[in-house]
């Protein structure tokens, strides 16, 4: 045999393993359900991504554990590729973009916050590739454009608006009636921040003293806060992502601004906020909508599962996320099939209570859960509002700084 023939031989025998490769890794992933996930594992919403992705994982396993799904009669294990989209909408489109060309995965679960959600679901909705998201308020989902494919399963704004003054009126709580609004000039901050709150200020004969935007990459907060104080505003409203309201409440805390009542939306929610303020976080308040003492199924055993994997206390994200997750594993199983027209036809037929709650999918593609006040006690968070769902006192007013 010449140098060259076995040259020829060698390669034709590469190529055929080469080949043999690919097509089991063909085979392989024809044999899975592929599903995307590009969610903020770095960048200032890391945290809330870290319990995303927990809660999407964890649907998963429990699926696996019976098996799979079952697709054209014969029963598949799940499997779920992340991307890490950075907290950048812009690496949040790519993702989705190469989870569906490169990996050929069969449905989207979403990103959080509506930056980021959005600009995944655009290109989702594009592609007519179902996507269920939670961690995206429905009133900036909705403003997008009419969704085909993006399903949203969260809060409403006005409801998250409405709450604090609700609460206020429940309670008999005493103060001056004037507010000061610092909200950030992203999607929801300016729904909310803009519009939401002075509005339910105005209907509840509240004087809105000071209402300030400010950009979401900021953590200069002294001269608004300076502001606040001076405006003898005795109730402030916050709305900002975790590493602008931990600097805020500092800089609230050090210009000796105490109002009576402190609502930081966002930024209040996650435990680090809490690790990182200390005793400041004490009677600060945040919009919720979980807790493992509500009456949905799971809901105590996955905040104990995660807290014992995790050796942190859970956070209402893995809630939602969780159920997103579930609600399109229920999908593919009702579909019975990969076509996606198929799965999502399946989806916007949900009506069932998941461990965040009922979901049902109006005319826009939203569920809405129902909003509840949480407020952080002695590094715990607590429910406190509304009294049939609280499982604590409200502190009020505020504690003073230390």
């Amino acid at each position: 045999m010449t140098t060259n023939t076995m040259m020829t031989a060698r390669c034709r025998l590469l190529a055929a393993a080469a080949f043999g490769l690919a097509a089991g890794s063909a085979a392989l992933a024809a044999d899975e359900v592929l599903i995307g996930a590009s969610l903020p594992l770095s960048g200032p919403l890391a945290g809330f991504g870290a319990y995303q992705k927990w809660g999407y994982e964890t649907a998963v396993k429990d699926v696996n554990k019976d098996g799979g799904l079952t697709v054209d009669g014969k029963k598949r294990p799940v499997r779920l590729v992340v991307r890490d989209d950075k907290t950048d909408p812009n690496v949040t489109a790519s993702n989705t973009e190469s989870l569906l060309s490169r990996d050929k995965v069969v449905a989207m679960l979403g990103s959080c916050t509506p930056a980021l959600v959005n600009a995944g679901a655009l290109v989702a909705e594009r592609r007519k590739v179902p996507l269920v998201t939670g961690c995206n308020p429905l009133q900036a989902f909705k403003a997008v454009r009419k969704w085909h494919y993006a399903w949203s399963i969260f809060f409403d704004e006005p409801d998250l608006a409405l709450a604090p003054f609700r609460m206020m009126a429940d309670l008999g709580l005493a103060t001056n009636k004037k507010i000061a609004i610092l909200a950030d000039n992203g999607p929801d901050g300016a729904v909310v921040g803009g519009k939401l709150w002075p509005e339910a200020a105005k209907a509840g004969g509240y004087e809105v003293v000071q209402n300030t935007a400010f950009p979401v990459d900021t953590q200069q907060f002294t001269a608004m806060v300076a502001q606040a104080k001076a405006s003898g505003a005795e109730i402030a409203l916050v709305d900002a992502i975790p590493p602008q309201a931990i600097a805020m409440r500092k800089q609230m805390a050090a210009a000796g601004f105490m109002p009576k009542l402190l609502v930081m939306e966002k930024g209040a929610e996650p435990e680090y906020f809490a690790q990182a303020t200390g005793k400041l976080a004490d009677g600060v308040l945040v919009g919720g909508y979980w807790d493992p003492s509500f009456p949905y199924p799971g809901a105590a055993e996955l905040a104990k599962r995660f807290e014992t994997e995790m050796r942190q206390s859970q956070s209402q994200h893995i809630a939602d996320s969780h159920a997103a997750a579930q609600v399109l594993l229920d999908a593919i199983a009702a579909a019975g099939s990969l076509d996606r027209e198929k799965i999502n036809a399946a989806i916007a037929r949900t009506q069932k209570t998941y461990v965040v709650g009922p979901v049902k999918f109006d005319a826009a593609n939203a569920s809405a859960i129902p909003i509840t006040l949480m407020q952080w006690q002695g590094g715990k968070s607590v429910v406190v509002w509304p009294k049939d769902r609280a499982n604590g006192k409200l502190i009020f007013p505020l504690p003073a700084s230390k």
